[in-house]
């Protein structure tokens, strides 16, 4: 199967590692060279010392499985892919206008997947075509590790799109778990509490990052605490995902704690700036 995966990323790069790991071809698009360059290098290493935490594998060689990438900037490639997973921010003006090109673009039978952490799959499908066509597919971090995904249904969501994306997941050796479509799903709307609520915690000088976290790991068996998961997705990403839930619901539960705010403000995103909760 050719695979679309807009968004070069975290997660995208893990997408498309996963994809081409399954034996797809994958055309990775991103507007920035130095993000695709970023992704090249990351999947490189990430396929080549991939046999070493998953010695149950069979896996094919990094030599086999870059060239199944195609690293563009140009989303004319897209025209022929058979299914596309979004990834590009949580912020609706840039969704829009990824949806909007692709509508353009790509084959009017490809299946859109959109990986969102709350962002409403019915909203999005309202710009496409082919409504139902469009599906809400949420990975987990990181996503060549993570064996379930959080799969939504929108409102014009086909069974015929839900069986192809079964399948494509499938291929990844992946699971769904299908919910239904409000924004935040199963997953945000709890996770963006615990996460949220941790940063309250810090805020009001109750525990330090590492006591929370130790606290979730310890008292209730969880393999990650709220702000070691925070920092892993990048508190930007939370803190515009917190936005959205807020937005969506009007409730206050969803009112962004002022210290994670201003950690965003400063520039401390977590792993990928080398400082949020915790230093890298």
């Amino acid at each position: 199967m050719k695979v679309g995966v807009i968004g070069a990323g975290v997660m995208g790069s893990g997408v498309a590692q996963s994809a081409a790991q399954a034996g797809h071809q994958v055309i990775l698009v991103d507007v920035k060279e130095e993000v695709l360059e970023q992704a090249k290098a990351t999947i490189y290493q990430n396929v080549r010392f991939a046999g070493f935490y998953q010695k149950d594998k069979q896996l094919d060689s990094v030599d086999v499985v870059m060239p199944r990438i195609t690293f563009t900037s140009d989303y004319a490639q897209l025209a022929d892919v058979e299914i596309v997973v979004e990834n590009v921010p949580e912020v609706w003006e840039i969704k829009r206008d990824v949806y909007l090109k692709m509508n353009e673009v790509c084959d009017e039978n490809c299946v859109f997947l959109v990986n969102t952490s709350c962002i409403s799959i019915t909203k999005i499908a309202s710009l496409m075509k082919r409504p139902d066509k469009v599906i809400g597919v949420h990975f987990m971090n990181p996503v060549p590790m993570k064996p379930t995904v959080e799969s939504i249904k929108g409102w014009h969501t086909s069974e015929e799109t839900i069986q192809f994306t079964n399948d494509f997941l499938g291929s990844m050796e992946k699971k769904a778990i299908m919910v239904n479509d409000l924004p935040g799903f199963v997953s945000n709307r709890l996770s963006h509490l615990l996460m949220n609520e941790a940063a309250y915690v810090v805020q009001d000088q109750v525990a330090d990052p590492k006591s929370v976290d130790d606290i979730f790991k310890e008292c209730f068996g969880h393999k990650m605490g709220p702000l070691e998961t925070a920092d892993l997705i990048g508190l930007d990403t939370v803190v515009q995902s917190l936005d959205i839930l807020y937005e969506s619901y009007q409730d206050p539960k969803f009112r962004v704690c002022p210290l994670l705010r201003k950690m965003v403000e400063a520039g401390l995103h977590g792993r990928k700036s080398g400082q949020g909760f915790y230093k890298y």
